[in-house]
């Protein structure tokens, strides 16, 4: 039973109350300066999960660290160190008639936990933005990731110590699923559970914790080229949310292109052959492509093809009659998550925008930038594509929750 376990990391997040801001941005800063120094350690561990996974696998480029990676997660970590603290903000004041004085304030939620796969820098990147939004955090990493993530925690604890905060303000638990099924069940000791990765985890998660929960779903995303589209802008949108990382959740899933510009469609995917990018064409985009695109990275579509998300190098196309046709593919197969428009014409950019729902919404923007740091939030501890309390990147001020102060000087209520 993890009861104890639960209790202590508890306890220590009363504690953060004590730290200064100024605290808190030493250690965040002083975990991404160790980070660094350990990188070889770090490496080292990590190698020995990529090497119980195949190459093949989708999860293979997320659960791969690198140098320049982790020097893009200490800088993300410096960064947040430099944002301002979302605690104590004051979101609503007001006198009443009677006197009372009301004050909404910014406050931490408390311990968080999150459930997470084959993704090592949420490690960091989760216990930084808590550390900074004053929560602690429970870590339920997958087995995939156990030593990259038992080394990021090990360096992580080493300068919690050195500077004499309680280490259990991170906690990270065993990777087994039983694990998994007591935190969902921690009612009373974790405030809020937030789950990293697949959509079988995260509708597991839902259907499964007794502890609130925030989602951050899968990123089936569509980039929807328009009748008035620019084809060296498309080409180059396309190009990019499609091949930057293939792994990540704001990766390209389904081109939708107008029909009067199918003539246009080899342009717009011939730089997809660089990365031997597999097409699942429907009929009319098939036809566009055939005798153009690669024979061997040309398939016809299947039902299957729409509301799947790749995380490799295969992409569907669907053609469309309209802007209204897009928006009802959209409607029907997205995940609202991050939708695109390619287009030159306002009202047509400004119909999709009104008209998506979904998280992030772009105008001629590749969704590749739908990313806590992009938004210059520091970092992210996931993307929210649900409505309630938070949506889309969830930086600091989304680990946060509320309390009123109310002041008065004698008042009873009649």
């Amino acid at each position: 039973m993890l009861t104890e376990t639960f209790e202590q990391v508890q306890q220590a997040s009363r504690s953060l109350s004590l730290l200064s801001d100024e605290k808190i941005n030493q250690i965040i800063r002083a975990v991404a300066d160790e980070a660094m120094k350990q990188s070889a350690f770090i490496l080292a561990e990590n190698k020995k999960d990529l090497e119980k996974m195949g190459t093949g696998d989708p999860r293979y480029d997320r659960l791969k660290l690198t140098l320049p990676r982790l020097e893009g997660i200490a800088s993300d970590m410096r960064n947040v160190s430099i944002l301002p603290s979302p605690l104590g903000r004051v979101l609503k004041h007001s006198i009443r008639p009677n006197g009372m004085v009301l004050t909404r304030i910014s406050v931490p939620f408390g311990v968080i936990g999150i459930i997470y796969e084959a993704r090592p820098n949420v490690t960091f990147d989760v216990f930084s933005l808590c550390l900074k939004s004053g929560n602690a955090c429970i870590l339920k990493g997958g087995s995939d990731a156990d030593c990259s993530n038992k080394a990021i925690i090990k360096v992580i604890h080493s300068v919690l110590e050195r500077m004499g905060v309680d280490k259990q303000v991170v906690e990270l638990l065993p990777s087994d699923r039983e694990t998994t099924a007591e935190l969902l069940e921690a009612v009373g000791y974790v405030d809020l559970i937030i789950p990293r990765g697949s959509s079988g985890l995260i509708n597991y998660v839902r259907e499964n914790a007794k502890v609130p929960v925030i989602e951050t779903g899968a990123g089936i995303c569509h980039t929807y080229f328009d009748e008035f589209g620019d084809v060296e802008k498309g080409a180059r949108i396309i190009f990019n949310a499609k091949t930057r990382r293939v792994s990540v959740c704001n990766a390209l899933d389904c081109v939708l292109i107008h029909e009067k510009r199918l003539p246009d469609l080899f342009a717009l995917c011939e730089m997809l052959e660089e990365f031997n990018v597999e097409i699942y064409a429907d009929e009319p985009a098939y036809e566009a492509l055939e005798g153009r695109y690669p024979a061997e990275l040309l398939f016809p579509a299947t039902e299957e093809s729409f509301g799947t998300e790749f995380l490799s190098y295969r992409m569907a196309i669907k053609t469309v009659s309209s802007l209204d046709a897009a928006l009802q593919h959209i409607r029907m197969y997205s995940s609202k998550h991050s939708e695109c428009i390619i287009t030159e014409e306002e009202a047509a950019a400004e119909t999709f925008t009104k008209r998506v729902d979904a998280a992030c919404v772009y105008t001629n923007v590749s969704t590749a930038f739908t990313d806590g740091a992009q938004f210059g939030l520091g970092a992210e501890i996931g993307i929210s594509t649900q409505k309630l309390h938070a949506r889309g990147p969830m930086g600091l001020e989304e680990l946060t929750s509320y309390k009123w102060i109310i002041k008065g000087n004698g008042q009873v209520r009649e």
